[in-house]
Formats: structure tokens, C-alpha cells, sequence
């Protein structure tokens, strides 16, 4: 599988944080009923074959809503769960070496934070690209806001689509629009709310119109 456009409109991100009164899986379900186009599982505090067991469950998942999984960090998870991709930060596997891993039928997403590192990861292969934080950050204390300007740039030099992280909700998505966003990854703002699904179904409307 290779990446559309119109995949990175809604793009889930996990947190088990906000787990207790739902499971993880049964969390995820609710935002692809609720119209994700895409989902990341995000775990930094898994062993790794805890994770892969994870992944394995999530594949089968969205396989049947038909939306592609993407891995955070781990190549290897991604490529024993048979997920469609793998995303990486600056910090982890250089691109250029994730593509060569994953091959030519797997998504890559890399994380791009200006207009060099967002050029450096189109030219090693990626199929798009996060960039953030926009509106800061509920999970990474340590994470710099991104001027909405900067991200602008970096959405007007390159080709490939890119995502709009950090703090994207329902209340601040329209300060996206015209930017040239291809869609916007979030968070907390599926994840922490009462009624994921319908949540996803608001986000996804206003999505659109990035």
C-alpha cells in the first residue's frame, strides 16, 4: 500500500492515557467507526513483543474498516505486524534507511519540524510528513510550538502531504484552513473525549475543509 491524499485527513494518533473506562482497542474501534482515515499506534512504554501482540490486534482491526496502520518508531513491530507503514522522528532511524527496510509498498512518515528537515525526508523516500507542535502539545512536555507560518512554508516546499500534530481539536482546527495542510493528526483530542466516535465524525467534517 502506498499513501493517498485523502488517507492523512483524519489522522488518529494513540494514547493509552486516557484508557480505563474503554481498552485501547475498544478506544481505536470508536474513532474508525467515527471515520479516521488513518491511525498511528504510539506505545514508548511496551516491551516489544507486548507491542507486536498489540499491533497484530490493531491490524486486524482496521483491516476491516479498511484504514492503514501505521507504526510509531518501531520498523521492526511494523514489519512483523504486517502494518501498512512505520513513522519516524527525527531522532530515530534516518528515512533514507527506513525505506530501504520497509520497502517501496510501505508507507513512511517522518517527523518535520522546518523546511530543511521536511526537503531531507521528502528526498529519502517518505510519504509524508508531521509537522508540529501547532498548538503545543498535550503528550510531550518537551515539545516546541510551531509557528503556523513555519508550517505553512514547510507545506509550500515540499510535494508529499503534510500533517498538521500538537494539540489539534475540534475548537482550533479551523486555524488550519488555507495553510495547505493535507489533514491533521490528533491526539487528545479524539482520544480524551467522552464519545470518541462522535468526536472523529465532527473532526472529520471539518477536516475537509483544510
Amino acid at each position: 500500500m502506498r499513501l493517498t491524499r485523502e488517507q492523512t485527513l483524519l489522522y488518529a494518533v494513540t494514547d493509552r492515557r486516557w484508557t480505563g473506562r474503554q481498552t485501547l482497542l475498544q478506544q481505536i474501534e470508536a474513532a474508525l467507526r467515527g471515520g479516521i482515515t488513518m491511525l498511528q499506534l504510539r506505545e514508548k512504554d511496551l516491551a516489544p513483543e507486548e507491542f507486536l501482540a498489540e499491533a497484530l490486534e490493531v491490524r486486524a482491526l482496521c483491516s476491516r474498516y479498511g484504514v492503514p496502520l501505521l507504526i510509531n518508531d518501531d520498523v521492526e513491530v511494523a514489519l512483523r505486524s504486517g502494518a501498512d507503514g512505520v513513522h519516524v522522528g527525527q531522532s530515530d532511524m534516518e528515512a533514507g534507511d527506513v525505506r530501504r527496510i520497509m520497502g517501496d509498498d510501505k508507507i513512511v512518515g517522518v517527523t518535520a519540524k522546518t523546511v530543511e528537515q521536511a526537503l531531507a525526508a521528502q528526498a529519502a523516500g517518505a510519504d509524508y510528513l508531521g509537522s508540529g507542535a501547532v498548538f503545543g502539545s498535550a503528550t510531550k512536555t518537551d515539545t516546541k510550538k510551531l509557528e503556523l507560518s513555519d508550517f505553512s512554508r514547510i507545506c509550500s516546499a515540499v510535494e508529499i502531504p503534510v500533517v498538521a500534530i500538537g494539540g489539534v481539536c475540534r475548537e482550533n482546527i479551523s486555524q488550519l484552513f488555507g495553510l495547505g495542510a493535507s489533514g491533521a493528526a490528533v491526539v487528545s483530542g479524539i482520544f480524551a473525549s467522552e464519545d470518541i466516535e462522535a468526536e472523529c465524525k465532527a473532526l472529520r467534517e471539518l477536516a475537509k475543509k483544510l
